[in-house]
């Protein structure tokens, strides 16, 4: 049977274009899906190295204009991987062009462009998704799972740390993701935006907070990323850093339950130390990206002489996933947070269902993350509910 073929068009072609390239290319590869992405149009403004990355990548054309690509007609879905800045003008146009929509997260620079991307899509009906890859690992959807199935209880606490480390070094240059006009924040929205997904997503919404913000190093030499977290520096002219380097929050549930938040990039030797710990009345789970497979549990019904953290490798058929991939112990890796993901964006527009999570958690995570700004510097506990 002929599958329904979805064009894609995607505007941005560094890090996450390669990790959404390649997940589009593996999607039919491993799940046997009604639906086949085409790899339709690649945009870019340099043009020699847009053509590049998409012969590289398998791309059948580029655009160097992202309206253009928008334009067109044998376009169905616009995937946005550029810089924060941009989101919104972009993915306001591809929703009045009617084209699904994807975007990298976080989803804006701002709350109100956010309500904006919303309002845009609910208007002209497509569907649309932010992404945060993280909750597609097979452990944290089987972590989603156990909470749902109430084996752990009432949930109390919910503990969260981002840590990474590539910019310690003050000479590394003043990137894009380090001047706020065009990433929003720091370590709040490129790193912490995924903790707080996972903790809505895990736990639910966060109501109150407290939070604080620091950037160590104010002054960095001018320059641009070059692929990855790898950049390239003009080492004779400097800027000003605008944005956080650390930031750490305490939060209030609507559940009850009480969260803990550090997000940073100067924790050195934590390379990408994503991992959270969720304790309740009946058990405990706790992940950690850099062992992205295994889940630790702990349930308190186990007898006595066995009580403790059993660590599960989640690479059984039961697991959400893994049975599309390789026999049980064999391992899965971050490109396939992607995979899962893109599958069940592609799978929401051939059934016309709206897939998770979409631009309201997207709008819902930038609340967040504006509390968490308004909170430091006003040095006070900030309602989340206040912003909308």
């Amino acid at each position: 049977m002929a599958k329904q073929e979805i064009n894609i068009g995607m505007i941005g072609y560094q890090f996450m274009g390669k990790a959404h390239s390649h997940a589009y290319r593996d999607i039919p590869f491993f799940f046997d899906s009604e639906v086949k992405p085409v790899l339709k149009a690649l945009a870019g403004r340099n043009e020699a190295e847009v053509n590049k990355a998409a012969e590289t990548m398998g791309w059948e054309s580029t655009e160097t204009d992202w309206r253009r690509l928008i334009e067109r007609e044998d376009i169905d879905v616009i995937d946005i991987v550029t810089p924060n800045h941009t989101h919104a003008e972009m993915a306001i146009a591809a929703a009045e062009a009617g084209k699904h929509i994807i975007t990298e997260k976080p989803l804006a620079l701002t709350l109100e462009e956010a309500k904006a991307m919303y309002r845009a899509v609910q208007k002209n009906k497509v569907i649309h998704m932010v992404c945060h890859n993280y909750r597609f690992a097979p452990a944290v959807q089987y972590a989603k799972r156990l909470i749902e199935d109430d084996r752990l209880g009432r949930i109390y606490h919910f503990r969260a740390d981002y840590l990474q480390d590539f910019i310690m070094d003050p000479s590394f240059p003043l990137v894009w993701r380090l001047k706020k006009e065009v990433s929003g924040s720091g370590a709040l929205g490129d790193i912490g935006a995924h903790s707080i997904d996972l903790a809505r997503f895990l736990v639910g919404e966060i109501m109150e907070l407290v939070g604080t913000m620091e950037t160590f190093v104010k002054k960095r030499p001018l320059g641009e990323m070059a692929g990855g977290l790898k950049a390239e520096s003009e080492k004779d002219q400097y800027g000003e850093v605008t944005v956080d380097d650390a930031v750490a929050f305490l939060a209030k549930f609507s559940n009850g339950a009480l969260g803990t938040f550090e997000a940073t990039r100067f924790a050195g030797g934590n390379r990408n130390k994503n991992k959270f710990e969720l304790n309740g009345e009946k058990g405990s789970i706790r992940w950690d990206m850099e062992n992205m497979n295994l889940l630790d549990v702990y349930l308190v019904d186990d007898e006595p002489g066995l009580q403790g953290f059993r660590t599960i490798n989640c690479t059984e058929e039961e697991h959400p996933y893994v049975g599309a991939y390789w026999p049980p112990g064999h391992i899965i890796g971050y490109e396939h947070t992607f995979i899962h993901l893109l599958y069940e964006f592609l799978q929401g527009i051939t059934k016309q269902s709206q897939p998770y999570p979409s631009f309201l958690d997207g709008v819902r995570n930038q609340a967040v993350l504006q509390a968490v700004e308004q909170s430091a510097e006003s040095r006070r506990w900030v309602k989340v509910e206040q912003f909308g």
